[in-house]
């Protein structure tokens, strides 16, 4: 397990589109999809990654909390499933539905998405505003597997909370740290640490 910071990807950032398979619905998701809300969270998360599996409890307490909010959410995983067959689309949907995601779960194939994104990590979080320009990149909290300290996703919720009410975001914000992206051989992006 290499332990891999966020990028940090720079702020204001217009948020790169993507079209991807949900792995419940089978819908192509888009940035289009969310189009009627006021702000958007990507996350790229997987199944088998300690530190995701760590949160994936207050990931999914996350969407429902938010569900009649004006934010749209998308988890994306980009890990290579050849690899690490527990992050196939068919495991991610397991996941989603006894988790309860009441966001869409699309797989990355291939890794496209997470490389403009320039996602490093599992977790790795982006807040986008009504523009779709980055305002947030970092951390759900301060918890880790080990080190014992809840799981609450203050950061996170903290800066969703803040842009749903037209406030300005800190940009003094903490990296995520998780396992690194599962690249496929030979696709590994310039940015990865």
């Amino acid at each position: 397990m290499a332990l891999t910071a966020s990028t940090m990807l720079e702020l204001n950032t217009k948020a790169p589109e993507f079209q991807l398979p949900d792995v419940v619905s089978g819908k192509t998701i888009s940035l289009e999809t969310f189009a009627d809300k006021k702000a958007l969270l990507v996350m790229f998360i997987c199944r088998h990654c300690p530190f995701v599996k760590h949160i994936q409890t207050d990931l999914a307490q996350l969407g429902k909390d938010y569900k009649e909010k004006n934010l749209g959410i998308v988890a994306i995983s980009a890990n290579n499933a050849e690899q690490y067959p527990d992050d196939a689309p068919d495991k991610l949907k397991q996941m989603a539905e006894e988790l309860g995601f009441t966001f869409p779960f699309c797989y990355d194939e291939t890794q496209e998405t997470a490389k403009a994104y320039t996602a490093a990590c599992t977790p790795d979080f982006f807040l986008f505003n009504a523009e779709r320009l980055l305002v947030y990149r970092g951390q759900l909290d301060d918890s880790r597997p080990s080190n014992g300290i809840p799981v609450t996703g203050k950061h996170l919720r903290l800066a969703i909370d803040t842009l749903l009410v037209d406030k300005p975001i800190t940009q003094e914000q903490i990296p995520s740290i998780g396992c690194n992206i599962k690249w496929k051989p030979g696709n590994e992006p310039t940015y990865s640490r």
